[in-house]
């Protein structure tokens, strides 16, 4: 299974994208993510991915400053080198990557554009139901035993 099929099934390839500009005030950034319930926003400059913000680097961004969001931008709190994909990246790639980085979120970045964001959630759901088509399978394939061969089920 490849990032683009997560995409395709979050009706993502060409959809609406959740981006702000690097100069806008955070709590701008957190007003957007909270109306849309949205763990992460990108970040864009000039057509380009220039950084990820989520909540983790708010909730460090009022760490230090406080508890309170003051005149931060969201360069200011921003994570300027996020973990990015491809949409032909293998989601296993993909999972071990989120893991070894405890990212939650991963833009997709394909023909020098960005074409998505995944989330740890959206690769978790993906294994699990291929896991539940491939058990299915088996169990519909045990099930129409061929005859003349060994049933596993007679020991």
């Amino acid at each position: 299974m490849k990032v683009s099929d997560i995409l395709r099934v979050k009706g993502q390839s060409g959809g609406t994208l959740f981006t702000i500009d690097p100069m806008e005030p955070l709590v701008s950034a957190v007003d957007i993510m909270a109306e849309k319930d949205m763990g992460s926003l990108l970040v864009m400059e000039h057509g380009d991915l220039v950084g990820l913000l989520t909540f983790r680097e708010v909730i460090q961004a009022l760490h230090r400053n406080g508890g309170n969001l003051g005149d931060f931008t969201v360069r200011s709190a921003m994570d300027d080198h996020p973990l990015t994909c491809t949409p032909e990246t293998d989601i296993d790639d993909v999972r071990r990557m989120m893991l070894e980085s405890h990212a939650r979120y991963m833009p997709v970045i394909g023909n020098r554009q960005l074409q998505g964001v995944i989330s740890f959630y959206d690769v978790a759901k993906s294994v699990v139901d291929s896991q539940n088509f491939e058990n299915k399978m088996l169990k519909a394939y045990i099930k129409d035993w061929p005859s003349g061969t060994p049933d596993p089920d007679d020991k």
